[in-house]
């Protein structure tokens, strides 16, 4: 085990925004040096108001973080040249080029001369920028300035990366890509990247430990693997012709043979199944017999969807779907995300 000090230690974060929005409600987080840690949860979760905070562009209403040893609050200086930082909507200036902007980054954390000419060319080679370099930024394609956003990140060879929504708003080939270097970059610099995001394959594919993140809280952490083996047997899902009542629904599957972790919700319904396969003829007779018609059914291995459903009771889909109700009010109460 690892001797080394965490990259990033919080404690009990509580941030609530005016109008009453609560982003964070007792956050607590600790990220190992070298590691790939990834807070997943959906857009409104609280990800990016941890982040805000973790980089010293927000404060919390109480609690405590240190992220590469310095406190956020007591020394902000420290941590700021500490780490990198990839926000969700690109800091380029984009009438400069790849290279100004490289280079325009690199003097603001002090770097002078041949170093930070060096430094430049370097991370454009390193992104595949080389060809791109002394072009305006506003003709890059959406997946080259996402890589030039990471780029500038890495200027002044943090200790710690914060990569918020790396791939939000790419093409799935861009996206790929961008998952790819981020797979090389962990690799490679042996860097600490703390990964935002709500896209779960995202998560599943890159992080070597995982977060789950629902209404201000973290509901569990762990591997993907772990996460994923602690559920037992197989997950069930299917769709009702017509809305059920959800009550009876869930009482004519409870108690099934083999069947447990049943979750109802209009015409949704899912289960977990010692033998999925073989459970499947059981509750379709069961939910015909409570008046319920199946329209379709799935049987899979657990995944991280089923993870997010076990511990924070809904499905992913379903809080993306809740929590974008609430944006306007997020918005106008200052982004809690």
């Amino acid at each position: 085990m690892s001797t080394r000090a965490p990259a990033v230690e919080a404690r009990q974060l509580i941030k609530t925004y005016p109008g009453g929005v609560t982003a964070l409600n007792g956050m607590d987080l600790t990220v190992g040096a070298g590691t790939v840690f990834g807070l997943l949860g959906p857009n409104g979760a609280g990800k990016s108001t941890t982040v805000k905070i973790l980089t010293t562009l927000a404060r919390p209403d109480s609690g405590a973080a240190k992220v590469a040893g310095h406190d956020v609050l007591r020394h902000p200086d420290r941590v700021r040249r500490a780490i990198g930082v990839v926000a969700q909507k690109s800091g380029a200036d984009p009438v400069a080029t790849g290279r100004e902007n490289l280079l325009l980054q690199g003097r603001l954390y002090g770097m002078r001369g041949a170093a930070v000419q060096r430094r430049a060319d370097e991370l454009l080679d390193r992104f595949d920028l080389a060809d791109a370099g002394t072009r305006q930024v506003k003709g890059y394609s959406g997946g080259m300035q996402r890589r030039l956003d990471v780029a500038l990140g890495l200027v002044h060879r943090p200790e710690v990366l914060f990569l918020d929504e790396p791939t939000t708003g790419l093409d799935p080939e861009a996206r790929t890509a961008m998952w790819d270097e981020i797979a090389r970059l962990a690799g490679d610099e042996g860097l600490t990247i703390v990964l935002t995001t709500h896209y779960l394959e995202e998560a599943d594919r890159l992080a070597e430990r995982i977060a789950i993140v629902d209404r201000g809280r973290i509901v569990v952490e762990g591997t993907p693997d772990e996460l994923k083996g602690e559920l037992r047997g197989d997950a069930v899902h299917m769709e009702l012709r017509t809305d059920a009542d959800r009550a009876a629904v869930t009482a004519a599957l409870t108690g099934l043979p083999g069947v447990y972790e049943v979750l109802a919700e209009g015409r949704r319904v899912s289960v977990r199944a010692e033998d999925g396969a073989a459970a499947v003829p059981v509750l379709l007779g069961a939910l015909d017999r409570a008046g319920a018609t199946v329209a379709a059914a799935t049987v899979a291995r657990p995944s991280l969807d089923d993870v997010y459903m076990r511990y924070a009771g809904r499905r992913f889909s379903e809080a993306e779907a809740a929590d974008a109700q609430q944006t306007p009010a997020t918005v106008a109460a200052g982004g809690a995300r």
